[in-house]
């Protein structure tokens, strides 16, 4: 607004601009004290060091490693001495090279000439391929009773899946432990054992292999629960295109899996089904809370976190927690050797 409009208003209408702009002023200034409060903030935490593996709860897959030193070559490694691989006990078979004649003067050569050995091993894998067992049940109708009769399936060989149990052996253990997908797992197969089987029928023989696991599981939980002490963790997993959790659940002789779609205490309590450890080992996470009798925080993760407040600079707290740590870490690994009067002190 310019001068000539400024004197062409009235009074009352100078006085409403006058308000209407102190307001504006008003409303900016807060704004103004808002945003840089909040630039203090990023500020701060742009100075803060990083989280890593080392001092936070990241996992090592986070972690960044460090950068070769000029010229992009790891130091050469002390030389050591020279170690050949050990000849089999059992060979399969033994091949004795000899020479019928001398190679420079064609004389004449028999065993006794050849007194010194040079023995090495070559292994190789046999061809491998399946082995495919065709069973005739002959059946017909019974001259004395008229009724039709088949013979029984033999041992080991019932009908319906064509698949033996070594070879589904295989076939979970490549999924699960190697984690080979199905399209991938057919083709392996396919190349490696002349076997052709389509990704249903790898689909068909883990779902079969989930009962015995499931009844394994459940006897794995059950050491669990038993426990007098048990340590938990949980972290993201992925299921189905969903965020989902896998709680881990611990003892000294038992490790169960569980995989939620929740992240609450409330897996936990499920899990136990009221059963209380003596001693529960975990993490500062709520979720993680009052579930054994006595609680014991994770000594790795304190060791974290005193980790990262040194690195954001506190030099009278953190130093000295963090060698206490050490130290209780340095006694549970003596704690077989030590005795009880000892370890009171």
């Amino acid at each position: 607004m310019n001068r000539a409009a400024l004197l062409s208003l009235s009074r009352d209408e100078l006085i409403a601009l006058i308000l209407a702009q102190h307001a504006q002023i008003e409303a900016q200034a807060e704004q103004v004290k808002n945003l840089t409060a909040r630039i203090v903030e990023l500020q701060a935490r742009l100075a803060a060091p990083a989280k890593t593996p080392d001092n936070s709860s990241l996992p090592p897959s986070k972690g960044e490693k460090a950068n070769l030193p000029d010229g992009g070559k790891k130091k050469p490694r002390p030389s050591r001495p020279g170690v050949a691989r050990a000849l089999a006990e059992h060979p399969d078979r033994t091949i004795e090279a000899t020479l019928d004649a001398c190679p420079h003067c064609a004389h004449a050569l028999g065993p006794t000439d050849q007194p010194e050995v040079h023995a090495y091993d070559h292994i190789e894998l046999p061809p491998v391929q399946p082995v495919v067992t065709r069973v005739n049940r002959h059946g017909g109708v019974c001259p004395c009773c008229h009724r039709h009769v088949v013979a029984a399936a033999p041992e080991g060989f019932a009908p319906g899946s064509p698949f033996g149990p070594g070879l589904c052996a295989l076939i979970i253990h490549l999924h699960i432990t190697q984690a080979i997908g199905f399209e991938r797992l057919a083709r392996l197969l396919a190349e490696v054992f002349g076997l052709t089987i389509s990704e249903g029928a790898i689909a068909n023989i883990l779902a079969r292999a989930q009962t015995p696991l499931v009844a394994a599981a459940a006897v794995i939980a059950q050491n669990v629960r038993a426990s007098a002490v048990v340590g938990s963790d949980e972290t993201s997993a992925r299921v189905r295109g969903k965020t989902w959790w896998q709680w881990v659940l611990l003892s000294s002789t038992a490790i169960c899996h569980v995989i939620a779609d929740t992240r609450a205490a409330s897996v936990v309590v499920e899990f136990l089904q009221g059963a209380q450890p003596q001693v529960w080992v975990a993490d500062r996470y709520g979720g993680q809370l009052g579930h054994g009798a006595v609680r014991q925080m994770c000594l790795a993760h304190l060791l974290r976190d005193a980790t990262y407040a040194i690195e954001a600079g506190d030099a009278v707290f953190a130093p000295g927690f963090r060698l206490l740590l050490l130290r209780a870490m340095a006694i549970g690994k003596r704690r077989a050797d030590l005795k009880d009067t000892t370890l009171v002190r």
